[in-house]
């Protein structure tokens, strides 16, 4: 196996004081992500309330409307991705902000089946147009040096966001479910300018020649094993959504299990990422990661339901994640040999989004088999220790850092 970059691991303070250490691009891209993440997360949590008790939809209708978001933005991520390595990442980020402002705009206003459904399929086409971008664009403003270190401060931004959102969204949402939407456009316009102002222009260090952009990714077998292996990663995290706020069974536990998620990411993620990095290969974190986030369900499948076992359960998810996260990314751009980075990044998207798809369907299926017993969890425990195998196969030979 690999060593991993030899650059300063040793985290130099705080979130904010190693931020400062990065150019104000990649300082850019971290507040690009906070904003994104408190934008949505305000926002997205209480739309299905405001469809179903403010405007009188049914169920059916509701399901549809947030379908088509998740829909755009899952079947679009390869399209987003390939446009920002012919075109640039600069101009698919401003795009895909600016489209979510309008559609969030346009979210405080409608009241038709039709408009809602064009808002909503707007906000997920504006993900898949900046996210793969974003990822890509960091990569290369850090640098291979500090690519690790560049993701394991996005993960912290990316965590802030998602804590923040909800609280502010349910003090403006108190107001009214309009006012909501329209901060959230608002902040996402101001982003827009901010970055087409000074996120400066940079394009994939792919080939100049246009062919074979598909052909380069679609071929590329290591990278659909790894996509494969780490689909399971993405539907254990998951089950902070799913599996655990079901089994908690009420609001005050599920709002705890968000924050001792977003907290363990923010006080943790730097001091995680600089012991791993003294100690442990790329390949090795990526096996620890998902080692941990299967064991991490061991913890209810013994101690049961309770708030003790779900909340322990989501801060070693947590802790999984912050392993997990820095090195996955890095290890994407070491698979794409810095050929069509965003394609790749793209592309991991649809396939991971495919595979919650399918793993969120097979849970539902198990638990609505076996109740609430230890199976569903052994079950969700086997998923993470399966793929930490799997990514430890395809470890041996460097296969995971040649590519």
């Amino acid at each position: 196996m690999t060593t991993t970059a030899t650059t300063p691991a040793k985290a130099r303070g705080g979130i904010w004081r190693q931020t400062r250490t990065f150019e104000p691009a990649v300082r850019l891209l971290f507040l690009n992500q906070l904003t994104i993440n408190l934008g949505f997360y305000m926002l997205m949590p209480y739309l299905a309330a405001h469809l179903a008790d403010g405007l009188g939809m049914a169920a059916w209708a509701v399901g549809l409307v947030l379908g088509a978001r998740n829909l755009s933005q899952q079947g679009m991520f390869l399209v987003g991705g390939a446009l920002a390595d012919r075109l640039g990442f600069k101009p698919l980020i401003v795009a895909g902000c600016a489209l979510r402002t309008v559609g969030f705009g346009a979210l405080a206003f409608a009241q038709s089946l039709p408009t809602l459904i064009a808002a909503s399929l707007a906000t997920g086409l504006a993900g898949a147009l900046f996210n793969p971008a974003v990822r890509a664009c960091l990569a290369v403003e850090a640098g291979e040096e500090r690519r690790v270190e560049a993701f394991a401060l996005f993960n912290a931004y990316y965590q802030a966001g998602i804590l923040l959102g909800p609280l502010v969204g349910v003090a403006l949402t108190g107001v009214s479910f309009r006012l909501t939407c329209v901060v959230a456009a608002v902040l996402f316009a101001g982003l827009t300018l901010v970055q087409l102002r000074h996120l400066p222009v940079r394009v994939s260090e792919a080939p100049r020649e246009r062919r074979g952009q598909f052909r380069t990714v679609l071929s590329h077998r290591t990278f659909w094993l790894f996509s494969l292996a780490m689909t399971g990663s993405y539907v254990l995290s998951f089950q902070v959504y799913l599996a655990l706020p079901l089994a908690a069974g009420g609001t005050g536990v599920t709002t705890a299990l968000f924050v001792v998620s977003a907290l363990v990411a923010l006080a943790g993620q730097l001091r995680i990422t600089a012991w791993t990095r003294r100690r442990l290969s790329r390949e090795r974190c990526l096996v620890l990661g998902l080692a941990l986030m299967g064991g991490a369900f061991l913890v209810p499948a013994v101690l049961g339901r309770g708030p003790v076992g779900l909340l322990l359960c989501a801060a070693v998810l947590a802790v999984a994640n912050a392993v997990l996260y820095p090195y996955e990314m890095d290890t994407l751009v070491a698979l794409s040999r810095g050929r069509w980075v965003a394609t790749h990044y793209g592309l991991y998207n649809t396939v991971c989004g495919i595979g919650i798809t399918l793993g969120n369907l097979g849970t539902g299926a198990l638990l609505d088999v076996t109740g609430w017993s230890a199976a569903p969890w052994l079950a969700l425990c086997a998923v993470g220790l399966g793929c930490a195998a799997a990514t430890a196969l395809l470890a041996r030979g460097g296969r995971l850092a040649a590519g």
